[in-house]
């Protein structure tokens, strides 16, 4: 008898695997050969491609690379916000058998030349749609002579042409797809090499787990440079065969008016999105007509709290599921299937066809419902980190063991529950606190849209401290929230510091940055 799992995918894991193409783009073929008119992408600035025009506009996007010297193994940086020709340029690239760098253009400019330095491109391109690329590109103006401005993949774009120090890829690395720089908590980012494979993986499995198809219009929002919004949304619904309606950035009265419009069927966000979703609404009083009738919601990229899953699932009505990975999984490690719903903030069971153990500090596997640092083997873990073999060897043990560095616990049915981030966790007074814990208290209160806890070393002990950003308009302040957490949570628990802050530090993909509070 087939599991739950098998008959989403359609087959066992096993047989997915065998069958995966060799290339990321060629799913984008073979729509394009069954499905030529059927829509494939949409951007805000009303680009529109079927899968058969999108085909045609990578084919010749490919000559055009190759006009500018671009072969296998080249590293190209993308500068870029949420367009139709970066969607185009990666795809073009996956065919050259080159890595797209994907850099979101809102980084600050030497965080960019941090990574072009480190990554030794080939080409720089600076797709001009984006004010913020176009920003940094006209900061060029004087300062590099290689650089021209043309068209390429349908849109304005920059190019910085380069002559690389690094050796072109070696063949153990031949079948990379990507390079992905990690934000990183401490010192410089770390490009993570991601395959074909672990991304096609990603996209097949975890899109058929979500019931992803080719009637489903699915909202790009998340940055394409983050490896959630690249795998498990872009190249998941073209592996599905889905449209895409593109959205350069987030801004929640605009989503809800164009998922409405545009009869949206599917959204993935951090829930950072969601809460400002929720409050949006408030603020505006919207109703009924005013909410997108939505066939599905999936939440990652950050803990989703139970306050901010409790208020989008009133508001739009459907569960939100959970999910969960790192970059160096491409992303995806578990996630809840759309078929069976969790009332809790659990991610869910993880990707078949992958191997979980979960280590304690003594270095051994913990007990049954223990909390221990999740180990994860499988297709979707990373090549390693580019020119960075000691990392790589350290990420990454003898058995082919990514250490995720996440405390993870699993019910009796499976489901995987996050406790926090090791690195993250607080030993207040000898006792364990995981922020995630405080954070979902903290969050009940009607008032406070979004949270992060930090531990913070004071007299010799580490003290609880959580940031707080307030709804519009909120008046709420130090001792009223007190009052609130002191019957919902353990003394050693409770918040020693509380800072109210106008925003937190975010990531272009949404999530808070909590090493910046620190």
């Amino acid at each position: 008898m087939q599991s739950n799992d098998e008959q989403l995918l359609g087959q066992s894991p096993e047989a997915l695997l065998t069958g995966l193409p060799a290339k990321v783009s060629t799913p984008l073929f073979t729509q394009a050969r069954l499905r030529p008119d059927a829509p494939a992408v949409t951007d805000h600035l009303g680009r529109q491609l079927t899968y058969r025009e999108l085909a045609a506009t990578v084919e010749k996007t490919v000559l055009e690379l190759a006009s500018l010297g671009v072969v296998a193994g080249d590293r190209v940086v993308l500068v870029n916000e949420n367009c139709v020709p970066l969607l185009v340029v990666i795809l073009a690239l996956s065919e050259v058998g080159a890595w797209p760098v994907v850099i979101n253009a809102r980084m600050a400019a030497d965080e960019i030349e941090k990574i072009r330095t480190h990554c030794q491109p080939r080409l720089s391109l600076y797709l001009l749609d984006s004010s913020a690329a176009l920003q940094h590109w006209q900061a060029l103006a004087n300062t590099d002579a290689e650089k021209t401005q043309r068209e390429l993949a349908g849109g304005a774009v920059g190019i910085l042409q380069h002559q690389p120090d690094a050796p072109d890829a070696a063949a153990d690395t031949a079948d990379v797809f990507t390079l992905i720089y990690t934000t990183g908590t401490t010192g410089d980012p770390k490009g993570v090499m991601l395959t074909h494979r672990n991304i096609l993986f990603v996209s097949a499995v975890s899109g058929a787990l979500r019931g992803l198809n080719n009637s489903d219009k699915v909202y790009l929002v998340l940055p394409v440079s983050h490896v959630f919004g690249l795998s498990a949304v872009f190249l998941a619904a073209i592996y599905a065969g889905a449209e895409l309606i593109v959205a350069d950035r987030f801004d929640a009265s605009q989503a809800l008016r164009v998922m409405r419009e545009q009869s949206v069927t599917g959204i993935f966000g951090v829930p950072a999105m969601f809460a400002r979703l929720v409050d949006h609404v408030r603020q505006q009083g919207l109703t009924g007509d005013d909410i997108p009738a939505l066939r599905f919601m999936y939440s990652g990229g950050a803990p989703l709290d139970p306050a901010i899953k409790e208020k989008t699932e009133k508001l739009f009505g459907l569960p939100l599921l959970n999910g969960y990975g790192m970059t160096e999984s491409g992303p995806t490690i578990c996630q809840v299937r759309f078929n069976e719903p969790l009332d809790s903030c659990s991610v869910g069971k993880p990707l078949p066809g992958l191997e979980i153990r979960l280590i304690g500090a003594d270095g051994n596997p913990v007990t049954d419902g223990e909390v221990g640092e999740l180990h994860v083997r499988g297709p979707n873990v990373m090549r390693g980190y580019y020119r960075n073999p000691e990392a790589t060897r350290a990420a990454i043990d003898a058995d082919g063991f990514l250490n995720t560095g996440d405390l993870v616990r699993l019910d009796e049915y499976g489901n995987v529950h996050i406790a926090g981030r090791s690195k993250e966790l607080i030993i207040h007074s000898g006792f364990n606190v995981f922020p995630p814990e405080v954070e979902a208290v903290i969050s009940k209160h009607p008032d406070v849209l979004l949270c992060a806890v930090i531990g913070q070393m004071h007299d010799g002990n580490e003290e609880v401290v959580a940031y707080i950003q307030r709804i519009a308009d909120s008046q709420l302040g130090e001792e009223e929230l007190r009052a609130f957490i002191k019957p919902r949570l353990t003394a050693y628990k409770r918040p020693g510091i509380i800072h109210f802050v106008e925003s937190l530090p975010t990531a272009p993909s949404g999530k808070v940055l909590k090493h910046k509070l620190k």
